[in-house]
């Protein structure tokens, strides 16, 4: 049997028709730049999400960028950032002239250890960009009440986790500004690069608008060195579409991710994700971690099971950032979750006897 990591393509069959008629719909407009479809996208995200203002962009790493422009972060701040995250968090500090300032995992959730925030705060801090990373919230209240402290700005980067729940809210409106990510392989994905801001700030929102259409709210005026990152009409109707699925995807990748843990909770040879009392995920990723996560890997592979590592080189060792870093930077909770984590097949299109095969063949796997 083949199990792929993610069927993306079952999406599309799954919804076909009302995706061919939202992009006929577009295509018949003669608009592809803005209007109502972006317009009324936007709307129902904040409505979903629980924000007052929402912008689409161009893509996830643009929503960052952007945030930290907007709040007039640039060279020679400071940044805390997770140690353990997607590289894009780092990029879009360093766009913006910023110095990241990364921060280990609390061990048990892969999230940023709030203990350590503290130690890394300086005078040149500006923000804080906690990660929601796999679809789990971070400890935000203690992050706030940090920030708050220091008159710091908080930036959610909630690319992972659109519909999960920290403390019976939903993430989208906790700190500052919040950024997501529509990349096709997310929970709410697009066909193609997109992304959008979550505010409750409306100065925010509409310099964020400006800066993301060249800096300017009138055409041929210009009052910020901006950049071109907007939303089209035709990601924007599918992922209206995609909108209104969204839960009931979101439940199916519970479902799975409560029979895994149910079955392998007392497993000898890995862990399965922690969940906090105040943590609600949407389980984007299931991840578990093993001292023979190597060997787990290749045995699924051989049986034809597609797993992922997210992620396998952090961003502190990166080619990227070796000249930017102190070279005796350690970070060795985070070294040791590159080691150790392996990603499971989970999805709303994910068969059962798919996820069954796979707790099969992992319950058989010789340590």
């Amino acid at each position: 049997m083949k199990v792929p990591f993610l069927d993306l393509h079952a999406s599309y069959i799954e919804l076909q028709n009302e995706i061919d008629s939202s992009i006929s719909r577009v295509l018949s407009s003669g608009r592809y730049i803005g209007g109502s479809e972006v317009e009324s996208f936007e709307d129902q995200f904040s409505n979903y999400c629980g924000s007052k203002f929402t912008i689409g962009v161009a893509n996830g790493l643009d929503a960052l960028v952007l945030s930290l422009k907007s709040l007039d972060i640039g060279m020679g701040d400071e940044v805390i950032v997770p140690a353990n995250t997607f590289i894009a968090t780092w990029l879009a500090v360093s766009e913006v002239g910023a110095i990241p300032v990364p921060v280990e995992p609390n061990p048990l959730t892969y999230n940023i250890d709030v203990e350590e925030i503290q130690k890394a705060i300086t005078p040149q801090t500006k923000a804080i960009i906690p990660v929601h990373l796999f679809g789990q919230p971070a400890d935000l209240d203690p992050i706030l009440l940090l920030a708050k402290q220091h008159n710091l700005f908080i930036i959610e980067d909630a690319a992972q986790a659109i519909g999960s729940r920290y403390k019976e809210k939903k993430i989208g409106a906790h700190g500052d500004l919040v950024c997501w990510s529509f990349y096709p392989g997310k929970n709410l994905g697009a066909f193609g690069d997109a992304g959008a801001i979550s505010t409750n700030n409306e100065a925010l929102a509409n310099k964020i608008r400006s800066l993301s259409n060249y800096g300017s709210n009138q055409k041929y005026i210009h009052n910020f060195i901006g950049m071109n990152s907007r939303l089209d009409p035709m990601q924007a109707a599918i992922l209206k579409v995609k909108l209104r699925f969204l839960d009931s995807w979101i439940d199916r990748r519970k479902n799975i991710a409560s029979v895994y843990s149910s079955t392998f909770k007392d497993h000898p040879d890995f862990k399965i994700p922690y969940v906090p009392d105040w943590a609600e995920p949407v389980w984007h990723l299931y991840v578990i971690n093993s001292n023979h996560r190597n060997k787990i890997q290749n045995n699924l592979t051989e049986n034809g099971i597609e797993t992922i590592i997210h992620y396998p080189i952090p961003p502190h060792l990166q080619d990227a950032y070796s000249k930017i870093l102190p070279t005796n930077i350690s970070l060795p909770v985070t070294e040791c979750l590159a080691q150790n984590i392996l990603s499971l097949p989970i999805g709303p299109h994910l068969l059962e006897e798919q996820y069954r095969y796979v707790i099969e063949c992992l319950n058989k796997i010789p340590i």
